[in-house]
């Protein structure tokens, strides 16, 4: 079996970074949020992701948040820390900098703007894959980077690359990810990256999710995934649509000021963004709120 895969099914969350009003990281909300998801019943975090706006965290800030999530975490569940670019060395030197002890593996986005040709995704995460000194996890997400990992790639990857553990797909391409799960070592991880098509993944034999949602409701979506990786569709499916109509609201306005307003609604963080991010609209925020009312009955 690839090195660590079995940690990484099931429900992992991208843990959003809460921010203080003065723009600094909130440590507390941070360990707040960090225990209540964890008590949800998740079962790895992912710090540093999208949802935890890596793109405005400086190089300091982010290697004292990684310290920080290793020893509030302690080894309750495991930690996946975002680690990508677009310039390969760049993302080399970054794990080289990074204290990944107590850390089990990373995550790496595709790389963004520059548009690369396949050949190009394909070294640059082979390069990823034989210097980072714990598994990595590729991340698909073309709605976001302009450029995506197709199922050739991938598939090539899991052959050639023994550390590469699986994929975070965010395409929405079905056909895509069907081609990778149905062609992948049977030791590669397919994990969904779109909350509102992790059952119907799951039912095609996606092996779990790396969740925005569970942020705000660990407990139901993990209840969601594990009854739905048990073949109980009946009970995955009434979970799955309390929860849609939450979902759909949190990516309205933008993601991660969805589910910071979510969870300042939930008394977890202060509803602070970095810029270019800035918090929902009105009109959104009370959808939100409506949801997170209609979830509590």
């Amino acid at each position: 079996m690839r090195k660590g895969s079995h940690k990484f099914k099931g429900t992992g969350v991208a843990i959003i970074t809460p921010f203080k009003k003065s723009g600094a990281i909130d440590f507390d909300a941070f360990e707040k949020t960090v225990n209540f998801i964890i008590d949800g019943g998740i079962n790895y975090i992912v710090v540093l992701g999208t949802t935890g706006e890596s793109s405005t965290v400086s190089k300091p800030e982010k290697k004292a948040l990684v310290e920080f999530a290793v020893k509030v975490i302690n080894k309750r569940v495991p930690l996946v820390v975002g680690i990508g670019g677009n310039s390969t060395a760049d993302v080399v030197l970054a794990i080289h900098r990074t204290p990944l002890k107590g850390v089990d593996a990373i995550l790496s986005v595709c790389p963004y703007y520059s548009k690369p040709q396949q050949e190009g995704i394909y070294q640059h995460f082979k390069i990823i894959a034989e210097t980072s000194p714990v598994p990595v996890i590729l991340y698909t997400v073309p709605g976001r980077t302009a450029s995506n990992i197709t199922a050739t790639t991938t598939l090539r990857l899991a052959k050639d690359c023994p550390n590469i553990t699986g994929i975070k797909e965010a395409s929405g391409n079905f056909d895509q990810i069907f081609q990778v799960i149905k062609n992948r070592p049977k030791d590669f991880l397919v994990l969904s990256g779109d909350d509102a098509l992790t059952l119907p993944l799951i039912a095609a034999g996606a092996d779990g999710v790396i969740s925005v949602t569970a942020n705000a409701f660990p407990n139901e979506f993990s209840q969601m995934v594990r009854h739905a990786v048990e073949g109980d569709f009946k009970s995955a499916r009434a979970i799955h649509y309390s929860l849609i109509d939450f979902t759909n609201a949190l990516f309205a306005d933008g993601s991660p000021a969805g589910i910071k307003a979510a969870l300042e609604i939930k008394n977890l963080c202060d509803n602070y963004l970095r810029l270019p991010l800035v918090p929902v609209n009105p009109e959104a925020y009370q959808v939100i709120q409506q949801c997170i009312n209609q979830l509590k009955k």
